[in-house]
């Protein structure tokens, strides 16, 4: 089911959410869903990054979580400041940002995130039902985003 809310006076309200089973295609959707959003609020700058961030935490569901369900969220940040990307699901399994061998089909998909966002994290769920793997790709102080400016650590509800 996907869910497109209207933004809200409260930054700490989804823009977008979206929870169904993620496939083979699903991280190609929802990168041009979050390309329009990035236009819309005039910071497609950040695209090229939290597309590959987003791309990367999709793909871990699809090959790890067993019933592969998932819920997408992506959010505004006050001011301008950038985007919040975060990508629940049931598993327990904490994914690990490790560098294999280089010839590994796969394994490095969170060490991308890190390198291409601005700050990221895991977060259990409080009842053990799963986690939370989110990304904030910030706009730069050159293009009015501020200097101060530190992920929150937490994610919504």
């Amino acid at each position: 089911m996907n869910h497109v809310l209207i933004p809200r006076r409260d930054p700490g309200e989804p823009v977008y959410h979206a929870d169904f089973a993620l496939g083979e295609h699903s991280a190609r959707h929802l990168r041009r869903i979050l390309r329009l959003y990035l236009k819309a609020w005039e910071l497609l700058f950040l695209a090229d990054a939290a597309e590959l961030a987003l791309t990367e935490l999709i793909a871990n569901v699809v090959r790890h979580v067993p019933d592969r369900r998932g819920q997408t969220f992506i959010f505004r940040l006050p001011r301008g400041e950038g985007v919040r990307v975060e990508v629940a699901d049931s598993s327990t399994v904490m994914p690990l940002a490790i560098t294999g061998d280089p010839l590994d089909d796969g394994g490095r998909g969170l060490v991308l995130v890190d390198a291409v966002t601005d700050n990221w994290g895991i977060i259990k769920r409080w009842d053990g039902s799963g986690k939370t793997v989110w990304f904030e790709c910030l706009t730069p102080p050159e293009k009015g985003g501020s200097r101060f400016r530190t992920a929150r650590p937490e994610p919504r509800p």
